[in-house]
């Protein structure tokens, strides 16, 4: 997930994407890390049929560096658009 400006990502797992992306958004958690960065917009996502997997690949994209990052989310969302607008 990212803000408006693209300054900020954020990596997580969750087995209901469009309930955490929706929790995000709505600033459910008021101090947390994706509140105080205006965290709204899906932009990049990954399905995977088990918990351990994603974890694992989780940890991978968020060893990363920014570059490898922003590549991921452009090779399917070149415009950033906010892809939990489709749920």
């Amino acid at each position: 997930m990212s803000n408006e400006r693209k300054t900020v990502l954020y990596t997580g797992v969750t087995s209901d994407l469009t309930k955490r992306a929706f929790e995000h958004k709505s600033k459910v958690i008021p101090n947390s890390f994706t509140s105080k960065y205006n965290i709204n917009k899906l932009v990049y996502y990954e399905s995977f049929d088990d918990p351990s997997s994603a974890i694992t690949r989780e940890k991978q994209i968020k060893s990363g560096s920014r570059n490898k990052k922003i590549l991921l989310i452009e090779g399917i969302n070149k415009e950033w658009r906010d892809l939990s607008e489709d749920f």
